[in-house]
């Protein structure tokens, strides 16, 4: 084990691998070979990951992916050109900060290890790429960038941590030129830093708040942006804003949601009134409203994003909707609730009250006016409310079981929705419904999760949304098959392991309860499977499947051990193999080991035949 005084390093690669790059991928790839072969790369030195994005970003390896500096070497010689148009820069950054500076994804920004983020750009971004800078300097990434040509150098400057972080070159043949710029550069800046843990300068007696105003940025809205606007302002001046007292965070939304800024994004009140006031109507059709909840539980409501809901401070949203949701608001607003977040809904005539009362806290905080033009009208309403909030919740603090001797599990079942398992997917949603059945679903028992997946993944509900086993078959029963191709199960996989298998949407791994994904798949995956699977298993994730025979041989793969996969000729045969399976389940539940966080650098294995 390297010693904790010598210098670490965690170090993201994000390379343009838009069409643009195509002719200079060649040099790109060159150039973090030859950075990497500077670098002392070993799990307890340097770490290092590399993502490629164009409209979207896909992680070719994470920072625990490899642990020697030959393994990452191949990988990089094996990269091929992603492709794709426009280039989302934003989106790109947004990536690097939401699923690779992670725990875990291998980080060790929370030991004190600096994070450096070195980005390789070839034109301008589509998207804005001001939020998720910010966002990322907050959590203390030192971004380098480098541009050629084709790229904004305003752009660049803004992104990297300090505008003299920012280099460029005609062509990105010529990167050699600046290799040892920023070698020199990266050397400077990784010095140890304190590691991160809960501020403690404020007084705690003194009232703390973190708030999120939702703000419906659809067609409907654009005449009465400038009255929500002006209401976020005078709320805020209201507030006591400071990175120990009030925290703010404001995200718009229509068919999907933006945030313009996090809740640590700024701690000075000046500097957030005036970002407000620049604030211009999003636009856009149709308002998906759930959503937007279930957005700015995953991605704003998260301790990465500023958020102290573990310090016991109160978690509380405002939400301005002009009008009814074209999906179900139910199951965001209800995990919303579990999280111990309270919302206040203020809408207008074209809202439905009912909705708004659902998705509130309770239904009096739930507020309505003709026209948002009399939103001054509910303010000091609204300002009551929330200080009613602010100072009589109880602090949020994670659960203790009553009896940590009973048996409990965290369950999530990601399901195969592809065109390919239309005509059997009620025999998948029978086989799920029939296994919950067996389960002892409580609060502090089992806890269970759906997700189906096609060319991407959703989630149908997370394991904090129901506590009831009656809800959850009947959300099972109410189950659509989702449809859709090419069939990503490596990109499932991945995606359960960041998005479901996390504190925020209800597992308890840091508890020590077990955690299991059951994974019924009918075809051969387009993507690769072999690294996420490694890394849920290396999370202490159990995993058990079920494939027809086109995924046998996958689905052995991807479990912990080929005896914990089953393969069927179709999924109509589910039924044949139910009981085998729950009792396979039971006898390796027997030998999972309560987990511990990892210490050293080592992580206790999740179960006994790993």
């Amino acid at each position: 084990m390297a010693e904790g005084r010598r210098q670490r390093r965690d170090v993201v690669f994000l390379l343009d691998g838009s069409d643009g790059t195509r002719n200079g991928f060649p040099a790109m790839k060159d150039f973090v070979q030859r950075m990497v072969e500077k670098l002392e790369v070993a799990e307890n030195r340097d770490r290092i990951s590399v993502v490629q994005y164009s409209r979207e970003a896909e992680a070719n390896f994470y920072l625990n992916t490899y642990t020697t500096k030959e393994e990452i070497l191949d990988g990089v010689r094996g990269l091929r050109h992603k492709g794709g148009r426009p280039l989302y820069t934003g989106a790109a950054l947004q990536y690097v900060r939401d699923n690779v500076f992670t725990a875990s994804s291998g980080s060790r920004r929370l030991e004190g290890v600096p994070q450096i983020l070195v980005l390789l750009s070839g034109g301008r971004s589509f998207d804005s790429v001001n939020a998720a800078a910010s966002s990322l300097k907050e959590l203390g990434i030192l971004t380098f960038g480098i541009g050629s040509r084709g790229s904004d150098s305003r752009e660049l400057q803004r992104i990297s941590y300090e505008p003299d972080y920012a280099l460029s070159v005609s062509d990105f043949s010529e990167l050699p030129n600046v290799q040892e710029q920023l070698l020199a550069s990266v050397q400077v800046t990784s010095i140890p830093v304190t590691p991160t843990s809960p501020t403690v300068t404020a007084e705690y007696s003194t009232p703390r708040k973190d708030v999120v105003f939702l703000l419906d940025g659809s067609d409907g809205t654009r005449s009465s942006f400038p009255a929500m606007r002006d209401f976020v302002q005078r709320v805020v001046e209201k507030f006591n804003i400071g990175a120990n007292r009030d925290r703010v965070s404001v995200v718009q939304y229509s068919r999907d949601a933006e945030v313009h800024f996090y809740l640590n994004s700024h701690s000075k009140r000046k500097t957030f009134l005036t970002r407000v006031t620049g604030l211009r109507h999003k636009g856009g059709r149709p308002l998906y409203t759930g959503a937007a909840l279930q957005y700015v539980r995953d991605n704003v409501f998260t301790a990465s994003s500023g958020s102290r809901r573990l310090e016991g401070v109160p978690q509380i949203l405002i939400l301005l909707s002009g009008g009814r949701s074209f999906d179900s608001v139910d199951a965001a607003a209800s995990s919303l609730k579990e999280l111990g977040v309270l919302t206040l809904g203020i809408g207008s005539r074209g809202s439905d009250s009912r909705e708004l009362q659902r998705i509130s806290h309770e239904a009096n905080y739930a507020l309505s006016v003709a026209d948002f033009s009399e939103l001054p009208n509910v303010q000091e309403q609204l300002l009551a409310s929330v200080q009613t909030v602010a100072t009589s919740d109880t602090p949020t603090s994670p659960t203790l079981t009553a009896d940590d001797t009973i048996p409990r599990k965290d369950v999530v079942f990601l399901l195969d929705g592809s065109d390919g398992t239309r005509n059997t997917f009620p025999a998948i949603r029978e086989f799920v419904q029939t296994l919950v059945e067996q389960f002892n679903v409580e609060p502090n028992r089992d806890r269970i999760s759906v997700v189906q997946y096609s060319r991407d993944a959703e989630v149908n509900f997370y394991l904090n949304t129901y506590t009831a086993k009656a809800d959850i078959l009947n959300t099972v029963r109410g189950l659509r098959h989702r449809g859709g191709r090419p069939l990503n199960t490596g990109a499932a996989l991945q995606y359960v392991r960041d998005s479901v298998f996390t504190a925020s949407a209800g597992s308890r791994k840091k508890e020590g309860v077990p955690q299991v994904l059951i994974l019924l798949t009918g075809g051969r995956s387009n993507d690769n499977i072999d690294t996420p699977a490694s890394a849920l298993k290396e999370s202490g994730v159990l995993i058990l499947g079920i494939g027809t025979r086109n995924s046998s041989r996958e689905v052995q793969r991807i479990t912990n051990d080929p005896a914990y996969a089953q393969s069927l000729n179709d999924f109509s045969d589910l039924p044949g193999v139910q009981q085998q399976f729950y009792s396979s389940l039971n006898n390796v539940l027997v030998q999972v080991r309560p987990m511990t966080p990892t210490v050293a650098g080592k992580t206790e294995s999740a179960h006994g035949l790993c």
